[in-house]
């Protein structure tokens, strides 16, 4: 923990756990990653993978903002995973459940044998098993992305979990309270319009939906 990652609002909900940290992470598939632009910050959301003890971002070479990343501008990248709405008796109560990671730091552009390794872990984070039957990225392709790795050496995790937390002067108030879970669902696949074999949706698209 660092001066710049500890939580000042609601600290006791703050966890130093890098396991906790590494399960957000690894439960997750976007992030959004921040970077100031001569005095204007943007945010952009991207997919991403953690790659041991550094987070792996891609995004293509005429992007400004990749552009600043892989030159090293300090950057933030957050994940945050919902897990439920907080309904509580009072609207000032409610609130929702939730884990959130947040990295800051200064990222660096991969080669291009490191590049072609990245890409492979990112496509197998967000769509195991895919990599093995999708079309490979050419050369042009690969010369038009660029790969961001951003080390977690300094890392913030907040967890917001549990029941409603009324006032006692609110635990009478005539309204239900509770908490309404949330979950991420994959729905039935779709095959492309223009799709041109007849081939059924491969068994490891079936699995993403219990991943």
């Amino acid at each position: 923990m660092t001066e710049r990652t500890r939580v000042r609002r609601l600290p006791d909900k703050q966890v130093a756990d890098r396991a906790v940290l590494d399960s957000i992470l690894d439960a997750g598939r976007l992030a959004h990653i921040a970077v100031d632009d001569g005095g204007q910050p943007f945010a952009l959301p991207v997919t991403y993978v953690r790659d041991g003890d550094r987070v792996l971002v891609h995004g293509s070479t005429g992007s400004r903002l990749f552009r600043l990343l892989a030159e090293g501008a300090p950057a933030c990248l957050t994940v945050t995973l919902l897990d439920g709405l907080v309904v509580a008796r009072s609207a000032f109560g409610s609130t929702m459940n939730y884990r959130c990671a947040m990295v800051l730091g200064r990222g660096h552009a991969l080669d291009r044998q490191a590049k072609e390794r990245a890409l492979h872990r990112l496509s197998e984070h967000v769509m195991p098993g895919r990599w093995a039957e999708a079309r490979p990225p050419n050369t042009r392709e690969l010369a038009a992305t660029l790969v961001v790795a951003l080390p977690l050496d300094e890392w913030s995790v907040k967890v917001s979990a549990g029941p409603p937390e009324d006032e006692a002067a609110d635990l009478d108030w005539p309204a239900w309270a509770g908490v309404v879970p949330l979950r991420e669902v994959l729905d039935e696949p779709l095959g492309a319009p223009d799709l041109r074999v007849d081939a059924a949706v491969p068994a490891y698209v079936r699995t993403w939906g219990r991943l």
